[in-house]
């Protein structure tokens, strides 16, 4: 029985997850605490230089911890399936990312009630389709960052960062869907520095 359903799933699973990482650990440099608990970034010279100086942009914690909560449920829940599978067919977990290495090999059988709930996973209006991944990350992304646009071309090197880590972690190129889902997020951001610029460029005009 074909497993492309169910390993389409894993790596969108494993490519968010990198980025969430990732992209935490890179916000994470250099937010204050206000007093009110937010999260507020200090313009940089450079955003001071570009116009944006005076603007402050305020994490979003509550959504956050929504994203990263229901993204860590989903792939606890697919792991737990995939260890019952794994644990079906007679065979072992060592490492932490064995799994993955597991699902690469392609040596394994799906049962039909799996495969059908991978592949609505991955369908385009699925959870870990295209759109709702792609979606999650930019949503990530801003609430990370509060909008701030020097602080969003972080999130995209660590959104890179993130997809090269699950690639390596996979062991080789990461099935099309990730791919997709690479280039869809690569051009949201792109879509959002576009805006922000004009939206700059508009305020600028106005003084």
């Amino acid at each position: 029985m074909g497993v492309n359903g169910i390993t389409n799933t894993t790596n969108s699973a494993d490519l968010y997850g990198a980025y969430s990482t990732a992209s935490k650990s890179s916000a994470a440099e250099t937010p204050k605490e206000n007093v009110s608990g937010g999260v507020v970034y200090e313009p940089s010279a450079e955003a001071a230089e570009s116009g944006t100086a005076g603007k402050t942009y305020k994490s979003n914690p509550e959504l956050i911890a929504k994203l990263q909560a229901d993204a860590d449920a989903r792939i606890a829940q697919f792991k737990t399936l995939i260890e019952q599978l794994i644990t079906k067919q007679g065979k072992t977990l060592g490492q932490a990312d064995s799994i993955w290495s597991f699902l690469a090999s392609g040596d394994f059988t799906v049962d039909p009630e799996v495969k059908t709930q991978a592949q609505k996973d991955i369908a385009e209006d699925g959870y870990w389709g295209v759109a709702q991944t792609s979606d999650r990350i930019l949503d990530f992304a801003k609430a990370l960052t509060g909008g701030d646009p020097e602080k969003m071309e972080e999130m995209r090197e660590a959104f890179k960062k993130g997809f090269t880590n699950a690639t390596k972690t996979w062991g080789r190129e990461l099935p099309d869907i990730s791919q997709k889902t690479y280039s869809a997020v690569m051009e949201k951001f792109d879509k959002f520095a576009e805006e922000a610029g004009k939206a700059d460029t508009a305020e600028n005009s106005a003084k």
